[in-house]
């Protein structure tokens, strides 16, 4: 797909800059033709010989160079590319975007593009969570930029959080994808789209719930995804640490009739997916005040069933979404269970993923996921969760467009 394709790399200042040098070396490997511009704080990071060894093109740096301006100036580097990537995109640099500043060779050459853009943010996880950088993304997203990432983790400043950058190998997964669409970053434009996020808390008394441990990563960078792709999307979540994705419209909840009630006020809806960790069961009378031991036996706790969304959404027979997609977090007989599971649920689509001890699925930034269709079963290689989430929603587009070709 990236054989004869040209992209523009520009490199700002991070450690997480060295991850760059992988990517030129993957994209080459592919086909495609990767000029380079670095930044003077990325050159803090990795030298230009570096850079230039690994793209075998001239690497750019100063706005005011005569020599590159003659040769190749900033209108023609911005121009003559398919696809601008930012990686590392600092959030200075965001900043200057969303600005539409111009004051260095990247700035400018960003301004000047007529070309989709695509950006991997890295910086520390506060930086990122700050209302400055949230308020630039929102307006990048709007923009039309294409944002993959920032993944969660260990950050090199010693902190823990989301801020890394996404790995080369699942930024070559979003690259591949935004080359791919007919149009540019709107592939499911005029689409509206429904996903479900995180845990539900099932309260027993006023202190204590029933939950899981899901941490709504997933289910957080579907709705990015999708929103990157033109849709307008709505993400109804349950408690959970993830920041809001910008350019989604997110209603946070607490119970599993809570988000039913949410998911079903949205409708109608093109797509609904459900990767919301829903608690099967809840207690049957709430206490009114925190239940206290008074040395007998512990309190015998009703259970009943909570309303199934996943099948509710499926079943309608009014407003029902063209497109149907279920999870199915499973610990033993994967592929069986999840099977079974959509024909029950009368879905279109289920995503199997293992969630047994030992596969951190759970809380953990990586994913491996096999998705369930009419046409059988397709096994995807572990990706991080924002690549599944890049490629769930290029294989949502994929379907869209055919039906409507």
């Amino acid at each position: 797909m990236l054989s004869g394709k040209r992209i523009l790399l520009i490199i700002a200042g991070g450690i997480a800059a060295y991850k760059s040098l992988e990517l030129i070396r993957r994209l080459s490997e592919r086909g495609a033709g990767v000029r380079c511009i670095l930044t003077k704080a990325g050159a803090e990071f990795v030298t230009p010989l570096s850079v230039s060894a690994l793209s075998g093109e001239k690497v750019y740096q100063d706005l005011f160079d005569l020599t590159d301006e003659a040769e190749m100036g900033h209108i023609r580097l911005s121009r003559e590319a398919d696809l601008v990537v930012v990686a590392p995109a600092t959030a200075d640099l965001m900043a200057k975007m969303a600005s539409g500043q111009a004051n260095d060779l990247a700035s400018t050459a960003l301004l000047a593009t007529d070309k989709p853009v695509l950006i991997a943010p890295a910086m520390n996880v506060e930086m990122w969570s700050h209302a400055a950088t949230q308020r630039n993304a929102a307006t990048l997203a709007a923009d039309g930029v294409t944002l993959v990432g920032p993944a969660s983790g260990d950050l090199a400043c010693g902190e823990v959080g989301q801020g890394r950058m996404v790995e080369a190998a699942d930024l070559v997964v979003a690259i591949e994808e935004k080359l791919g669409r007919a149009s540019s970053t709107q592939q499911l434009s005029g689409k509206r789209a429904l996903v479900t996020s995180g845990p539900t808390r099932e309260a027993i008394d006023p202190v204590r719930y029933l939950s899981n441990h899901s941490s709504g990563k997933q289910g957080h960078a579907i709705a990015a995804a999708l929103a990157a792709a033109g849709a307008d999307t709505t993400l109804v979540t349950g408690p959970t640490a993830e920041p809001d994705p910008a350019g989604v419209k997110t209603i946070r909840i607490e119970s599993a009739r809570e988000m039913l009630a949410a998911c079903e006020a949205e409708l109608p809806t093109d797509i609904a997916i459900c990767a919301a960790a829903v608690a099967d069961w809840r207690i049957a009378e709430e206490a009114g005040s925190k239940m206290k031991k008074n040395g007998g036996a512990p309190p015998s706790l009703e259970m009943i069933e909570n309303p199934d969304i996943l099948a509710t959404l499926s079943q309608a027979k009014n407003n029902r979404p063209q497109l149907v997609i279920g999870f199915a977090a499973e610990t033993n007989d994967l592929i069986e269970n999840a099977t079974s599971k959509r024909a029950r649920k009368q879905c279109d689509w289920i995503v199997a993923n293992d969630v047994s001890t030992g596969t951190d699925t759970f809380g953990g930034d990586e994913n491996t996921v096999h998705l369930i269709t009419d046409s059988g079963v397709e096994n995807w290689p572990r990706l991080s969760k924002t690549g599944v989430a890049n490629q769930l929603a290029s294989r949502i587009s994929g379907w869209f467009s055919d039906r409507e070709a």
